[in-house]
């Protein structure tokens, strides 16, 4: 049977194929921004971004990126890059994680493929795991990016988590994690923030990491690392690749995937790198061989230009020194807005204790305001933020610190 539709016949068999589709549920950090962008309020704050913004709320193109466009504009071709993308940019940003001078980096015992930003490089990892080590699975932490969630499932990665919050504490559960890898199943997968986690800001020290990384070789488990913002805890990049480097005196094989959307603010960019360390030369050029393979499959090739300007930047001195003081800039920035807020929480009387705002470091302040504290700072003083209290400090300013600590003060003071 066919239906006559306007000047068209249509096969009834053909209608109805997408009727069991419903709406995909709303991803909770778009949600606050296009409700952010719907609010007309004069005082209106967005703390859900995740991107640096400057003192006056602006997005900031840095002074390494301007200088590289320069430099690369017109002077390379733009054609397709092989699957693994910029060799350039895989091995500076292998230096950056693992050590300039590391074993890592002389003798190339690494599989690495540029990604489309830490996303991409999770999600390629993802795929790897579950087609070589199908049995096994990925320990995610609690709380960690909404997304690791997203990727691992669609992997078809079985997930299961370990405690790292304390709510109590608003610090870290470091015994529940611990017990949590030590009856973890030998040789399981763990995702880990090796700084400025998110959404917490919270981080081990570096006594505990070494007691993890122990751990882990105990339990014979793969450390996969997650790096979004390698500078931003510190604003000192070989600081904050620290954990990386203690599991790597420690022997192990790692997996890291990078990213230099809030580094070097390129998020429109989606520049990033997979890597994963292997026994020899030869078992990391069948991993890499096959991460290609994966790939192709996803998107054939990653682009060209970020790619471009990210290698410049990393591989010219002078460019490279001026981008680790701009990453500085902008750390210190987030921590003078946490110390300005703290600061004028503690003299508003608050009977609230509010030293996690400073102990805690990266772009991320986890707040510990319940859905309702949350909803209210919304509805009454037009403060967004996700609804589990996750602040993003980028968005505070000299010019919004004071409304938003009263804000906080009026629908915590009766708390």
């Amino acid at each position: 049977m066919r239906r006559f539709l306007g000047r068209k016949w249509m096969s009834t068999s053909t209608v109805g194929w997408w009727d069991n589709v419903v709406p995909a549920p709303k991803d909770p950090m778009l949600s606050v921004t296009e409700a952010f962008l719907s609010d007309t309020h004069p005082k209106k704050i967005n703390l859900g971004v995740g991107a640096f913004r400057d003192d006056e709320g602006n997005p900031v193109v840095l002074q390494c990126v301007r200088d590289a466009e320069a430099r690369v504009a017109g002077a390379e071709y733009l054609e397709s890059l092989s699957r693994q993308g910029s060799l350039k940019l895989v091995m500076e940003s292998v230096k950056l994680a693992y050590g300039e001078n590391s074993d890592v980096v002389k003798e190339g015992n690494f599989a690495g493929v540029q990604a489309i930003s830490g996303t991409d490089a999770c999600r390629l990892f993802a795929e790897f795991q579950r087609r070589f080590q199908p049995e096994s699975r990925i320990y995610l932490p609690v709380p960690t990016w909404p997304n690791h969630h997203n990727i691992w499932r669609d992997a078809q990665v079985p997930q299961r988590t370990f405690q790292y919050y304390n709510p109590a504490s608003k610090g870290l559960h470091f015994a529940a994690l611990m017990d949590d890898v030590k009856n973890a199943p030998n040789r399981s997968f763990f995702l880990l923030h090796p700084c400025a986690h998110n959404p917490t800001g919270i981080d081990p020290t570096d006594e505990q990491w070494r007691d993890i990384s122990y751990l882990f070789k105990v339990k014979n488990h793969f450390p996969f690392f997650d790096m979004a913002y390698q500078g931003f805890a510190s604003g000192d990049l070989e600081k904050d690749a620290q954990a990386i480097r203690i599991f790597l005196d420690d022997g192990h094989l790692i997996g890291c995937a990078q990213s230099f959307a809030k580094t070097m603010g390129l998020y429109g960019q989606r520049v990033g790198c997979l890597s994963v360390l292997c026994v020899d030369k030869n078992q990391a050029t069948a991993v890499k061989s096959q991460l290609q393979q994966i790939a192709r499959a996803m998107y054939s090739n990653p682009p060209v230009h970020g790619a471009l300007l990210v290698s410049t930047i990393l591989g010219d001195p002078s460019l490279k020194s001026l981008w680790v003081k701009e990453v500085k800039v902008m750390s210190d920035r987030i921590m003078k807005m946490r110390a300005a807020l703290r600061d004028n929480l503690e003299k508003l009387g608050s009977a609230r204790t509010w030293e996690h705002i400073t102990n805690q470091v990266g772009m991320f302040w986890y707040s510990g305001l319940n859905p309702e504290q949350v909803d209210r700072l919304r509805n009454e003083f037009h403060i967004y933020m996700t609804h589990d209290g996750r602040i993003s400090m980028a968005g505070v300013t000299t010019g919004n610190v004071d409304y938003l600590t009263n804000a906080i003060h009026e629908v915590t003071k009766s708390g």
